[in-house]
């Protein structure tokens, strides 16, 4: 859980963005954010001024714990993943434009799913390595293979990392770089890594002579263990799920490797060698 993650003006641009709600989805988000016995359910007062009644207590206690159905965080980031919900894929009405602004000024990005649906609030990543593209790749590649359980993993730590639960991120990150390389020796030899029984016989699997996937030659897999691939998933297995033991700063840097390395074999995987 991040502690003061959005900015002030953030925070007012998502609450005003809510005012587009209407007397009953209003009611029902006070619900979710546990302030009704603060801002009434009646219709004598207008959802704009609920908004103000909102705004106020957002800004003073955005650091204020909640617990939601995606796990505890602020209040701040409860309101501003309400607003987000609003969103859409091509905006162009001032207030959803002031979100976005105060969003990218905070380091956050909204990405949509299909048809421009369902709204999901991430972290930005940096520019100068190009993350976001690369990370917009990974995620078409995945669904172009089907590789359905690696997605899934992926998508949860980048929920976790958005949140600052580095602990959960660098767990998922693990999960699904080792879900990955499972997916892609079922698709070059689905016979054979049927037949091996672990993850690691199956990464083995894609450095042998006969597959030749993983390269030998430049280290990304040897017989002594000394290899870039066993050396990443040594480094993504500390501080897995230990609470306390990570931080914002390494966790990234995981993510980050992740997300390379993974674009690197599923590009290899599409193009060919």
């Amino acid at each position: 859980m991040r502690t003061k993650p959005f900015s002030r003006p953030t925070l007012i641009a998502a609450v005003e963005l809510l005012e587009g709600h209407s007397q009953a989805r209003f009611n029902q988000m006070v619900l979710r954010l546990g302030l009704e016995d603060e801002i009434g359910s009646g219709t004598a007062v207008s959802v704009a001024k609920k908004c103000d009644i909102l705004g106020r207590i957002v800004v003073q206690r955005s650091d204020q714990a909640l617990d939601t159905l995606d796990g505890t965080m602020t209040l701040g980031e409860a309101v501003v993943r309400e607003a987000v919900q609003l969103l859409r894929a091509e905006p162009s009405l001032p207030r959803e434009l002031a979100l976005g602004r105060g969003l990218a000024r905070d380091g956050y990005v909204v990405s949509f799913g299909d048809y421009g649906r369902d709204p999901t609030l991430r972290a930005a990543l940096p520019d100068e390595v190009q993350l976001p593209e690369t990370d917009d790749e990974v995620h078409q590649l995945l669904k172009s293979f089907q590789f359905t359980t690696p997605l899934g993993h992926l998508d949860q730590a980048v929920e976790a990392h958005t949140r600052g639960d580095w602990a959960a991120c660098n767990s998922q990150l693990r999960t699904f770089l080792e879900s990955l390389f499972d997916d892609i020796a079922r698709n070059v030899r689905p016979q054979q890594a049927a037949q091996r029984p672990s993850s690691e016989n199956r990464r083995a699997l894609l450095a042998d002579p006969s597959v030749g996937f993983l390269a030998v030659d430049r280290n990304e897999w040897t017989a002594d263990g000394k290899n870039y691939v066993n050396g990443l998933f040594k480094m993504l297995h500390t501080e897995g799920s230990h609470p306390g033991l990570s931080d914002e700063d390494h966790s990234t840097f995981r993510l980050h490797v992740v997300l390379i390395t993974a674009r690197t074999f599923l590009r290899r995987l599409h193009y060919g060698r």
